[in-house]
Formats: C-alpha cells, structure tokens, sequence
C-alpha cells in the first residue's frame, strides 16, 4: 500500500519561503513520476510542478516558475517543493501525487498541506 504524507506548509508573509516535503512509503519503483497540485478555496486544483524520476526532467506551472522549485531524493523516497518569493496568490492546499507509470495520470495521492501567504 503506498501512502504519501505532504507536511511543510504553513502561514507566511509575502515574500517569504517554505519547503513543503512529500515522503513515500510502502512503494519502490524508479519508473515513475510524481507532481504537486494546489486548490484554492472556490477553485479547481492545479498542477504546480511535475519531477521524473528517470531523467529528473521538470514541468512548472507559469504562475510559478522562477520562484517554486521541484526536487526528488531518491534514496529517501522524498519529493520537494521549495517555494520562494510567495505572494498572496499562491495560498491554497496543496497536494502531492505520484505516477507510477510516467502515464500522464496520478495513481495516488497525499493528503494536502495548508499553504497560506499574507501581504
């Protein structure tokens, strides 16, 4: 059974940073990819940043590029999400998935990490 437990958020001030951390357990396999999601109170969920884990090639969104970094550590089974330069906008839960097949769809998910910048 995989489990995927995203913890990190907080309440910060625009401006500032936070390192959300998205570790998986029960699961080992290299062929996969894994993302991050946001939903905002009365909007859809968004995609963040996707990582595979084979090349290490990245996607971001644009609303966050240049300021939202995405990593994986493979020997920990730990997807990141460093975020800087937050702005009010980016306040919102966000989520953790995992592809396990690099298929374009997310077979699991974390449950969501609370991410709220003031101004």
């Amino acid at each position: 059974q995989v489990h995927l437990v995203a913890s990190g958020g907080g309440s910060v001030q625009a401006g500032g940073s936070l390192r959300l951390s998205c570790p998986a357990s029960g699961y080992i396999y290299r062929r996969d990819c894994m993302g991050w999601f946001r939903q905002a109170p009365g909007k859809e969920r968004e995609p963040v940043a996707r990582i595979n884990s084979r090349g290490g090639t990245t996607g971001v969104a644009d609303s966050v590029k240049g300021r939202f970094t995405i990593a994986l550590d493979n020997a920990k089974n730990t997807l990141y999400l460093q975020m800087d330069s937050l702005i009010p906008e980016d306040t919102a839960m966000y989520y953790c998935a995992l592809d396990i097949y690099c298929a374009g769809g997310y077979d699991y998910w974390g449950q969501g990490t609370q991410v709220t910048v003031s101004s």
